[in-house]
């Protein structure tokens, strides 16, 4: 089975910030096949369930805050007898550009505590990553991520999410190395300027 889990924080409040970039991405997904989310207060998750680019798959927004991601997310995986290859977790990354993405295979948290969350409740790095570009405010990271977007940069991260879907079609269907080849190039601020 398939787990494609968005990161984020629950709560109006976190809406429409760089933080919860990963809970948009699988809404769009969960939009596109029509799954409905329902609460899972054992995996302290909202869950939605579907056929997406021919697989069967598991949606999940952990609901525990994002540093507490793996207390979701983990438990789901095992629960389903999924192996981590089976993982496809979308996150926010402020190393990388407004508008770009990047699928990568494993890896380091990379001061994403989401992420290393997760690497420490499944005790593995080795999991798929789609990363969501939300650049970054030098003086203030906090206020950055979970600010909300300004009009110009929520046009380029709607480009994004749409885009996502795409990409995370692409890693279930084709796998990750083609995947790569495909989206690690695009950039969002470009579709904008360029419609």
């Amino acid at each position: 089975m398939k787990v494609v889990a968005g990161l984020g924080n629950p709560g109006a409040q976190y809406a429409d910030t760089p933080h919860s970039a990963g809970f948009e991405a699988v809404d769009a997904i969960a939009s596109e096949i029509g799954a409905v989310w329902e609460p899972k207060k054992a995996f302290r998750c909202l869950m939605a369930r579907g056929v997406f680019a021919g697989q069967s798959v598991i949606l999940i927004k952990p609901q525990t805050f994002m540093n507490l991601s793996g207390e979701s997310v983990a438990p789901v995986v095992k629960y389903f007898n999924s192996s981590p290859d089976d993982l496809v977790l979308i996150q926010d990354d402020i190393d990388l550009p407004l508008g770009r993405m990047r699928i990568r295979k494993g890896g380091s948290c990379g001061g994403h505590n989401g992420i290393r969350s997760i690497i420490e409740r499944l005790g593995t790095q080795s999991f798929i990553r789609l990363k969501l570009g939300v650049g970054k405010d030098r003086d203030d990271v906090i206020g950055h991520v979970l600010g909300k977007f300004s009009p110009e940069a929520r046009k380029v991260m709607d480009q994004v999410v749409a885009e996502s879907v795409k990409a995370v079609a692409a890693i279930l269907r084709d796998g990750p190395d083609a995947a790569m080849n495909s989206f690690n190039s695009f950039n969002a601020v470009n579709a904008v300027k360029n419609p």
